[in-house]
């Protein structure tokens, strides 16, 4: 409340100038008559100030907060994937049981173009994977992940993602697996019922991983090509990844 305590002074203050202002106007040239014609003049002009100020001008200013904010974001995520995200892809995209259509449909190539991107999107969107628990290495997926712990935790604590409700969804559906998969004394002759609870588990962060890859692959294609060049290059989602250009 106290950054509007000073509305109502200044706001006095400016109606006490204007009249001063034009009383001066009327000891000059003694002319009420032209007063009032301006005066009318300009609080007619005040609705179109206020759709010019308030709804037009806020709204791009709004936007462009709203891009700079999704930039911020998207670095988020950059960092998201080159910490955990593409290697945790290349840990889960193996144990899933239609991986050959997920690397056609999701494998992300140089050529791509809007079209396939909007194909993959669609494919992401219908596609129910499922995650066999016996093609992971249970063991070192939970290493892995208890390792970048304190990054995932740092990621949940950025208030810029309460924006973006869809990542923040698939960090949860991650960070709920290293807790599974950390809780459990041992990872050795799990029962049938616990394999499938983790198959469950792990569905739902990789269903949800792949949905944020490739709308982050699109932005990266539009917006930083040299990193776009990188990823298509080195991403799991292909059978033989590999940095170097041949």
């Amino acid at each position: 409340m106290r950054k509007y305590s000073g509305i109502p002074l200044v706001a006095a203050v400016l109606i006490a100038s204007s009249a001063v202002l034009y009383y001066c106007h009327y000891l000059v040239f003694h002319d009420p008559h032209h007063i009032f014609i301006y005066m009318l003049g300009d609080i007619a002009f005040v609705p179109l100030e206020v759709l010019l100020v308030v709804i037009v001008i806020e709204r791009i200013l709004s936007q462009r907060e709203r891009r700079s904010l999704m930039n911020k974001l998207n670095m988020v995520i950059g960092a998201f994937f080159s910490e955990v995200g593409t290697q945790l892809l290349g840990e889960l995209t193996p144990a899933v049981t239609e991986r050959g259509e997920v690397r056609e449909r999701l494998g992300v190539r140089a050529d791509w173009r809007p079209r396939e991107f909007r194909r993959g999107i669609a494919f992401e969107h219908d596609f129910s994977c499922r995650v066999d628990p016996g093609g992971v290495d249970l063991a070192g997926l939970r290493d892995f992940l208890a390792a970048k712990r304190g990054f995932l935790v740092r990621l949940l604590e950025n208030p810029n993602l309460l924006e973006h409700e869809r990542f923040t969804d698939m960090l949860w559906a991650v960070f709920h697996v290293a807790e599974e998969l950390s809780a459990r004394k041992s990872l050795d002759g799990l029962s049938e019922p616990d394999l499938a609870h983790l198959a469950g588990d792990m569905q739902r962060a990789y269903s949800r991983l792949t949905a944020e890859w490739i709308a982050y692959a699109q932005h990266l294609q539009t917006a930083y090509p040299f990193q776009f060049s990188l990823m298509v290059r080195i991403h799991p989602l292909q059978e033989h990844p590999q940095a170097e250009i041949t």
